[in-house]
């Protein structure tokens, strides 16, 4: 299959607005589970989950954070800026960046842009008994260094470089989002966020500030489950990818080839690899995130195969590099998961990492042979969307026989909505 030219109207069903869940349930594993298995499709409750899977099998999960990650400003004119912070720029480090005190960059979308022609805006705020003030500047082109220029050419050609600066050195970014930030709910909910999503938008076991949208398909864990998978045998790990506002980038191009993939930051610490290893790289991925980040560790191992001395920048994983042999044209043939696996792990001891922190376009689309995950724990995704490619290359194109049993057994869609376990 030439995976470039596929035409995403042939990924299309009707979802109508109420199929979609506008909140979730009150308890968190009482979604419906379909199971899909070896071609057969039944359902059962989310906390059951862990009876469906074989003992002694490794699960990974997306631990990112969702940020409050939109801020609005109001012109002396009246006017509602809305920024909406998309990645950091300066510090790019997702970890520092929230310590930052009184100054800070970020590539951001911007609200009402025509509005905002110069100048900066300004917003009061009270935190620890004080009051002080946060202000953005937008650097136009002409104001940027070349290699600011690359970085917002870099994210897709949508971002603005903003300075942020507050006049207290007691207070850190992170405190100044947590106080006067809005949680990014998804726009295809059509509501306003409500103090209840700051918990529920979240999954029991994030941890690592950066994403702008939840890798929803945790939502549904909760302690108990956690608990009943341990019992159970599964051996449970962590990676961090942050999640962008471009996974609700709709797909415009008739064909896949016309569409770009938002790049995505990924942290894989040492003893991820390792029980990979332990586990033959088979994984059970919890969300598509979790997909995109096991699966484009094997390219990145292939890529050390040829360029071990790569820096972790060079291992980034372009958006055709599966299905173009690679970017130089000469992905070696016939590396199992385990050499490339074991190519990071030696990658990691040669330069003293405990951890691989590098990022990735990949595009999961029928055709894409997978590598490294052979179970997907996933909610109901929008028609015409790359999320629905890669469900549908995970199950060989059988993705249609999911979607109407869904469709015809009351299941809710979306973020908010039910869960599925898939096992090609």
């Amino acid at each position: 299959m030439d995976t470039k030219h596929i035409k995403i109207s042939d990924y299309n069903y009707d979802l109508a607005d109420e199929r979609i869940a506008k909140f979730p349930l009150a308890q968190r594993d009482h979604s419906k589970l379909l199971i899909y298995k070896h071609g057969e499709v039944s359902d059962d409750v989310f906390y059951n989950l862990p009876n469906h899977l074989p003992k002694g099998a490794l699960m990974v999960f997306n631990n990112t954070k969702v940020i409050q990650a939109r801020l609005h400003f109001r012109k002396e004119t009246g006017a509602l800026i809305e920024v909406f912070l998309m990645e950091p720029a300066a510090p790019t480090d997702y970890e520092l960046m929230f310590q930052t005190v009184g100054h800070c960059s970020w590539l951001c979308m911007i609200g009402n842009l025509k509005k905002w022609k110069d100048g900066s805006l300004h917003r009061d705020f009270g935190i620890k008994g004080h009051q002080f003030t946060l202000s953005a500047t937008l650097r136009r082109d002409g104001e940027l260094t070349e290699e600011q220029k690359k970085m917002t050419a870099h994210s897709g050609g949508t971002n603005y470089w903003v300075d942020f600066d507050w006049n207290t050195d007691q207070v850190s970014f992170a405190e100044i989002l947590e106080t006067v930030g809005e949680l990014p709910i998804p726009p295809y909910l059509n509501r306003a966020t409500q103090e209840s999503d700051k918990t529920t938008y979240q999954t029991v076991y994030s941890k690592i500030k950066g994403s702008v949208a939840a890798p929803t398909a945790g939502l549904h864990f909760t302690d108990h489950v956690l608990q009943a998978l341990d019992n159970s045998g599964i051996v449970r790990d962590e990676v961090t990818l942050h999640v962008g506002a471009g996974t609700f980038k709709p797909v415009k191009s008739l064909e896949i080839e016309g569409h770009e993939m938002h790049t995505e930051y990924i942290v894989v610490h040492r003893h991820t690899f390792e029980h990979l290893l332990e586990h033959d790289c088979n994984a059970i991925a919890v969300g598509t995130t979790s997909v995109r980040t096991l699966e484009s560790l094997y390219y990145m191992g292939v890529y050390l195969e040829q360029h071990p001395d790569a820096n972790e920048e060079e291992l980034h994983v372009n958006q055709w590099d599966p299905y173009d042999h690679g970017r130089d044209g000469k992905l070696v043939d016939g590396i199992t998961a385990t050499k490339a696996i074991r190519n990071i792990l030696d990658y990691l001891d040669r330069n003293g990492l405990e951890a691989l922190h590098s990022s990735t376009q990949i595009i999961i689309a029928p055709g894409y042979e997978y590598k490294i995950v052979k179970m997907l724990v996933t909610n109901f995704h929008q028609p015409q969307s790359t999320l629905l490619l890669l469900v549908s290359a995970f199950l060989k194109g059988d993705w249609r026989k999911v979607y109407d049993y869904a469709l015809s057994h009351d299941f809710r869609f979306l973020s908010y909505g039910d869960s599925s376990l898939l096992i090609p």
